[in-house]
């Protein structure tokens, strides 16, 4: 990470009441959940490809295992639509919630694009925290390019990983489509935070996810 560029990102979400945790490795996101998640929680998650690439995912799902946590595990195989809704809805009255982020700006905004605005939402209102693990490959310069980079590169990659038929999983990049199978419909900018500190952003200098 850019010392220059990580000095402004903590400045300015210290500035909109998120926390800042940065860390070298994947290797040290189990000490995190450690000290944020304490036992006994009911925890949720958004889907997330950095959540499954940085282990966090995993850990969770050993937690629950062994009792350390109630998870809301909405990709326990075997699950009905109405099951995973269910699960969903419940997310809302979690203790932690855990999520990525498709861009993160220098100047502290998260930028989020949804399909079903679960994610969005839950990280809006509802749990009492907030855990965003990213990699710095979602760190750009300022809110215009945190737009460009969902258009380039979250969105069509995220369509092509759920099998969807949209144009941008053939052209690569954004056509501001009205397929029917469209995964871009919430448009979220994060900035100021009225509940300081609930939410809190955890940078891994890797690239993870899209």
């Amino acid at each position: 990470m850019e010392k220059e560029s990580l000095n402004r990102l903590s400045a300015a979400l210290g500035r909109h009441q998120i926390r800042l945790t940065t860390l070298n490795s994947s290797s040290e996101i189990r000490a995190v959940l450690e000290k944020e998640i304490a036992p006994g929680s009911v925890v949720a998650f958004g889907g997330s490809m950095t959540l499954v690439e940085s282990g966090a995912l995993d850990i969770l799902r050993e937690w629950n295992e062994n009792g350390r946590i109630a998870l809301l595990d909405r990709g326990k195989p075997g699950l009905s639509q109405e099951e995973i809704d269910d699960l969903l809805r419940r997310s809302f009255f979690a203790d932690v919630y855990l999520a990525s982020v498709n861009a993160l700006t220098e100047d502290g905004y998260l930028y989020n694009v949804d399909g079903n605005g679960n994610r969005v939402a839950a990280m809006i209102f509802g749990p009492k925290k907030v855990l965003v693990i990213a990699g710095t490959n979602k760190l750009v310069t300022d809110r215009e390019d945190a737009v460009e980079r969902v258009r380039q590169i979250a969105a069509p990659q995220n369509a092509k990983r759920l099998h969807r038929d949209t144009p941008c999983t053939k052209t690569g990049h954004c056509c501001d489509c009205l397929h029917p199978e469209r995964i871009c419909c919430s448009y979220t900018f994060f900035g100021m935070q009225r509940d300081k500190n609930r939410m809190h952003v955890i940078l891994i200098d890797e690239v993870l996810g899209y």
